[in-house]
């Protein structure tokens, strides 16, 4: 009997997944581009260019090699696949078990089989048995034993290298004068041109250069490009925010890993022959595996482990509507939060630091709902899959689940960005002053974040060094009064 195979425009790889049992003689092939994902909400256009264009471009190569495939344009995914099982009434529906709840509730309710989503190196089950033996959540617990179950960078027992991570080595400020290189850009194809004259009005973001590839072999060319010529440097420099390149040494492979035109597994085996050649620095592939199989793996574990309640937290009753500088970025004359937020607003990606220590940071200290922002970011970035940004911004970034994921919040005033970027210079802001029309806003607001949450961070092992400090500062008074008057201007988009 035929079967429809259903595939999700996060699930693009002829390799896993549903395609995993498929057979081109008797499987009918479906991917369903629904209007509610593309004019639900202000999204990115570069978001909606990336995948749209990649799963046509899928469905085409589909196509091209043999199997039988309805690329379908419907009001919803449901709609969609009842529109299939009314055309084939006969024909079981199966597809890969889907990587959000909304989808998965959608389809079980449907009455779609779901086989395996082997998009992912740990499984549903494999995490559950890590976390239920669990006192806290330490990712770094994860990341050893993932390391251990997958034998990666192991030598025997031990960590190649001798330690487990390199942290202490990839926290190097931006260098002046450094080479950053030029990142890989795209020429649009028909394909991608018909979807960009598609975009809804509404859309945010510009879409005037192709900046993602919008195929398997894009895709690929994007990592051979990381490996060839970013790998070496990528560890030192990971965490650093230089003005004058806006990829630094980062991979950029997320967007591809999120929606499935490359695997977590062949990523991974990549970079280890990479390294194998005997070039690359031990720090800069242990950190670059980790963010692979420990961070990547252990959020999306988290996910699915926390509920689908988690996404509603907010344990510091954060309550502010979302800033307008996160929709304009000339609504501030923060030079930092004005470069980030432009760099968004070109490309639909900003590396993880800038994301927790800039815009986190400023939407953690200035009391933005968790809630709002997750829903901006949700809309804004290219690899912003519901499971990725979930527990980044609920656990990590906004400290809303009480330190259920983290425990303490990724707070910080002007001097870690001073250090680890170079937007300061010639910022009219100071980072060093707390009060004064010159202080910088992030270092008012951090004092003042301090103090609103006295009475719960007092309680933290993890802040007794910062709440000290708040103890010890002599000017409270006056950075109170200071921060009142900043947080009323960011919220007029005079700051």
């Amino acid at each position: 009997m035929k079967r429809i195979l259903f595939i999700a425009f996060d699930q693009l790889n002829a390799d896993a997944g549903v395609m995993k049992i498929a057979r081109k003689e008797t499987d009918h092939i479906v991917l369903i581009e629904s209007q509610r994902m593309i004019s639900g909400r202000q999204w990115h256009k570069q978001r909606l260019l990336f995948l749209i264009s990649s799963a046509r471009h899928f469905a085409k190569n589909l196509i091209e090699a043999g199997w039988t495939v309805t690329y379908l344009k419907s009001a919803t995914t449901v709609e969609g696949l009842l529109e299939m099982r009314q055309k084939y009434p006969e024909c079981e529906l199966l597809c890969a078990t889907p990587n959000s709840f909304r989808l998965k509730e959608s389809l079980a309710r449907l009455g779609v089989t779901f086989v395996e989503n082997d998009f992912f190196l740990t499984s549903t089950a494999t995490f559950t048995n890590w976390a239920s033996g669990q006192k806290t959540f330490t990712m770094e617990n994860f990341y050893r034993s993932q390391r251990k179950r997958l034998s990666i960078l192991m030598n025997g027992t031990e960590p190649v290298g001798g330690a487990w991570n390199f942290d202490a080595e990839n926290r190097l400020p931006p260098p002046k004068a450094h080479n950053w290189g030029e990142p890989l850009y795209f020429e649009f194809d028909d394909i991608d041109e018909q979807v960009r004259t598609e975009l809804p009005e509404n859309a945010w973001g510009n879409v005037d250069g192709k900046t993602w590839g919008t195929s398997r072999a894009e895709a690929l060319g994007q990592m051979q490009n990381f490996f060839e010529y970013h790998f070496g440097e990528f560890g030192p420099y990971e965490d650093a925010m230089p003005s004058e390149s806006w990829s630094a040494h980062h991979s950029l492979l997320s967007p591809y890993l999120n929606n499935g035109l490359l695997l977590a597994s062949e990523v991974v085996a990549a970079a280890i022959v990479r390294f194998e050649q005997g070039d690359i620095p031990v720090s800069s592939c242990e950190g670059f595996i980790r963010q692979i199989i420990g961070w990547r793996e252990y959020i999306n574990g988290m996910y699915w482990y926390l509920g689908q309640d988690y996404r509603e937290n907010n344990q510091l009753d954060a309550r502010r509507d979302l800033l307008p500088l996160f929709r304009d970025p000339n609504a501030t004359e923060m030079n930092c939060v004005r470069s980030v937020v432009s760099d968004v607003q070109e490309r639909g990606w900003t590396h993880h630091i800038p994301r927790l220590m800039v815009l986190s940071n400023l939407a953690l200290v200035t009391g933005v709902s968790p809630q709002a922002f997750l829903d901006w970011m949700r809309e804004v970035f290219i690899d912003a899959a519901d499971w990725v940004m979930v527990p980044n911004v609920i656990g990590m970034a906004t400290h809303a689940d009480g330190g259920l994921l983290m425990t303490k919040p990724y707070a910080a005033g002007g001097a870690y960005i001073s250090k680890m970027g170079q937007f300061c210079k010639g910022c009219k802001y100071d980072p060093k002053q707390r009060t004064g029309d010159d202080a910088c806003p992030f270092t008012t607001l951090y004092w003042d974040f301090l103090d609103r949450h006295a009475e719960t961070f007092s309680k933290n092992h993890r802040m007794f060094q910062q709440m000290g400090g708040l103890r010890r500062l002599s000017n409270l008074a006056e950075v109170k009064q200071r921060a009142v008057q900043v947080l009323h201007g960011l919220e007029s988009g005079q700051v």
